[in-house]
């Protein structure tokens, strides 16, 4: 099946299968961070708040991932929108990626991507970068 760049094949002999790799990379850390909780140890602390007092573009990834982790996609999208989306979007492809796994489908693969889409989406993820940095700095969280 093949609809524009996006094709749904089975894998070709020596081809790289990321989806369970992703898949046991993203549980290892996740599993990682609840042992860490377990242990009572510190969380990270920003270096670049502590040397200039003002947040970087990830500030609050990690207490937006524990307010994920409790159910609140809300706060987590407040304290920090774009590492939200990115925790989300890592949660529906270890979905995908389990499902494949489990039902031996076939892999969604992008192909013959065009240059001027792949500057465009550096683009768009450049500026939603910005964007989320701008948006933390003005709420200082």
């Amino acid at each position: 099946m093949r609809s524009g760049w996006i094709t749904a094949r089975t894998l070709k002999p020596g081809e790289t299968d990321f989806e369970p790799w992703f898949l046991l990379a993203s549980s290892l850390f996740g599993l990682g961070c609840l042992v860490w909780l377990g242990f009572g140890l510190p969380w990270p602390h920003c270096w670049v708040r502590h040397l200039l007092g003002i947040p970087c573009p990830t500030c609050g990834s990690t207490r937006s991932a524990l307010a994920l982790a409790h159910g609140n996609i809300g706060r987590s999208f407040q304290l920090n929108p774009l590492m939200c989306l990115v925790y989300l979007g890592a949660i529906g492809f270890d979905l995908y990626a389990a499902a494949v796994l489990i039902f031996r489908t076939k892999r969604i693969r992008f192909i013959a991507v065009p240059k001027w889409t792949q500057q465009i989406v550096a683009f768009v993820i450049v500026a939603a970068v910005l964007v989320n940095w701008i948006y933390l700095l003005c709420t200082m969280r």
